[in-house]
């Protein structure tokens, strides 16, 4: 990316969620590509991208914010991290549940150059991941799935039906399942806006499963509550987003891929249960980057599921995209003299 110029008055720049918006909205192909780039140098050893950090509060368990540094080596490589939290009690305030902001570091001298809003850029990188692994996996498996099931209807299920249509996925019919009946009927009405295909509101998480050959869980579930592998009997392509939705058991019984098998075994996710009742990680096919190089092959006689744990490298690839736009533009908000204390004795 295209870092501010070097000199003696480090700059630093603020860009709003508006701003973002304008850059990658409708550019849903477009956005799935970086994504899919980062994977590449990710696995390839060109980033560096530690565990995440979380800060929980002992008196709000449902209640969190994660840190998630990183840094990209590619072309123009850049350092950064994301703040990112996640209140689901803000969906009763009438807000959203996460929220989040994103700091550029440059590669030269380590001075922060930008902070991004980022609920977008992340709601988008999750998104876009989604999508490239349908993309991939479904056409491993012979062709793309035209019966997509939703299970949540927040803005992450919103942002993956759209990467999805962005991508070229065309459905026949289309499935809801939320435990609010408002949230349901609201998903419904923005579905009726942009799909032809019939759609459903299903009263029950059996029936969005077993009538779906796509899933999404787009949740906010803390531990598995979907529990009997005969539901996924007909070997649907599961995006397992939320991560701690599914069983062991349906783990056990799937072919499972992520995007990076370190980092999903830990936080109580789906597939770090799975490790500690069985004590290994052999029911791991491997990683999206596995997929993309061709190492690994995904059955059809079994469910697929993509659990993303969501790599720091991804919004990071996405919010340089951002920036270098913005800049282009010559629409940067500079905050004048940020930084004040330059010469070292005064």
């Amino acid at each position: 990316m295209n870092q501010p110029t070097l000199s003696s008055t480090p700059s630093f720049s603020v860009i709003s969620g508006a701003q973002v918006h304008e850059v990658i909205n409708g550019k849903e192909a477009e956005v799935t590509r970086i994504v899919e780039a980062a994977y590449r140098l990710h696995g390839t050893g060109r980033t560096v991208n530690p565990d995440s950090y979380f800060l929980t509060f002992p008196d709000d368990p449902s209640s969190r914010i994660i840190a998630l540094p990183a840094s990209l080596r590619g072309e123009g490589g850049v350092h950064g991290v994301k703040w990112i939290s996640s209140f689901p009690e803000n969906v009763a305030r009438g807000i959203p549940r996460a929220s989040a902001v994103l700091i550029l570091n440059d590669a030269r001298t380590g001075y922060p150059f930008a902070c991004l809003e980022s609920s977008i850029i992340s709601a988008a990188r999750t998104a876009a991941s989604a999508a490239l692994a349908a993309v991939e996996l479904s056409e491993q498996r012979g062709g793309r799935p035209t019966r997509v099931g939703f299970f949540g209807t927040g803005l992450i299920a919103r942002f993956i039906h759209s990467y999805l249509a962005g991508n070229g996925f065309v459905f026949d019919r289309l499935g809801i399942h939320d435990l609010s009946a408002e949230h349901a009927g609201d998903f419904r009405g923005y579905l009726e806006r942009t799909e032809k295909g019939e759609i459903t509101v299903h009263r029950t998480a059996e029936e969005l499963v077993r009538s779906s050959d796509l899933i999404v869980f787009a949740t906010t579930a803390s531990r598995p509550h979907v529990t009997d592998p005969d539901w996924f009997a007909h070997n649907p392509l599961v995006l397992h987003v939320s991560l701690r939705d599914l069983s062991p058991e349906i783990v056990l019984a799937s072919h499972n891929v992520t995007d990076d098998i370190e980092h999903c075994m830990k936080a109580n996710t789906s597939l770090h249960l799975t490790e500690q009742q069985v004590g290994n990680r052999a029911f791991m096919a491997g990683t999206l980057f596995d997929v993309l190089t061709g190492q690994v092959a995904c059955p059809r006689d079994r469910p697929v599921v993509f659990s993303p744990f969501g790599l720091g490298v991804l919004d990071l690839a996405v919010a340089g995209h951002i920036y270098d736009q913005v800049s282009r533009n010559r629409s940067l908000h500079t905050v004048p003299d940020f930084f004040s204390e330059l010469k070292r004795y005064g």
